[in-house]
């Protein structure tokens, strides 16, 4: 595929991911009546459902990052150029912003509005770096193990650390700038942004540290 092939793919697959994280928030919401547990539940399925489609249809064109996280991890494998790799990363932020105003735009709200909620405090940013990690550390061990089983693995991840973490697990630095501009339910205020970020990119490399040494072969294991 070419690089312009590749770009639209990701940006695709990212404008889908944001669209669907927001809107079911909203739509969580709007149906659960107060209810949090279950507007939380909408939003992780809804967002598991869509990474495993996107994947599943979007991984053959552009490998399916949608994260800046993904992408950074791969260039440092050396398996995307620094050229790829910034583009990459440019349209996943463009995108992901693109999702939050479709998303707006469907249910009729302002299309962008800074985010009010309140996600700081070490107790959220160690969930970012250990969500973080454990997306990269399913996807570079998901690739050695089970290729194909990929696009499931990803999104029962990220179902199951919706739940687990107390971030919700963003773990994507470009769907963290893009919910900075939402007031709904999956929004983070703008000046808690970079501390989700700066964790984010320590799961990141925590997760290639743990991927390289658990695919170390020992002398033992060569013989």
């Amino acid at each position: 595929m070419s690089l312009a092939q590749r770009l639209l793919a990701e940006a695709v697959g990212t404008t889908a991911l944001l669209a669907t994280v927001v809107g079911s928030g909203i739509m969580g919401t709007q149906l659960a009546a107060g209810n949090d547990a279950i507007a939380l539940l909408a939003n992780a399925a809804a967002t598991a459902g869509v990474l495993y489609v996107a994947i599943v249809v979007l991984g053959p064109l552009s490998g399916a990052h949608f994260n800046p996280a993904v992408t950074l991890a791969m260039r440092l494998r050396g398996e995307l150029d620094t050229r790829a790799t910034l583009a990459y990363i440019g349209v996943q932020c463009v995108a992901a912003i693109a999702g939050v105003v479709l998303a707006h735009a469907m249910f009729d709200l302002p299309l962008l509005q800074p985010g009010t909620h309140a996600r700081t405090g070490a107790a959220q940013w160690l969930s970012e770096a250990v969500a973080t990690c454990g997306l990269l550390l399913t996807i570079l061990l998901g690739l050695r193990a089970r290729p194909a089983a990929i696009p499931a693995l990803v999104a029962a991840y990220i179902f199951a650390a919706y739940w687990f973490t107390a971030s919700t697990s963003f773990a994507n630095p470009a769907v963290t700038l893009a919910r900075a501009l939402t007031q709904t339910f999956a929004g983070i205020r703008p000046i808690d942004a970079p501390g989700f970020i700066v964790a984010q990119l320590v799961g990141t490399a925590l997760a290639l540290l743990l991927a390289a040494w658990l695919g170390r072969r020992t002398p033992a294991a060569a013989g």
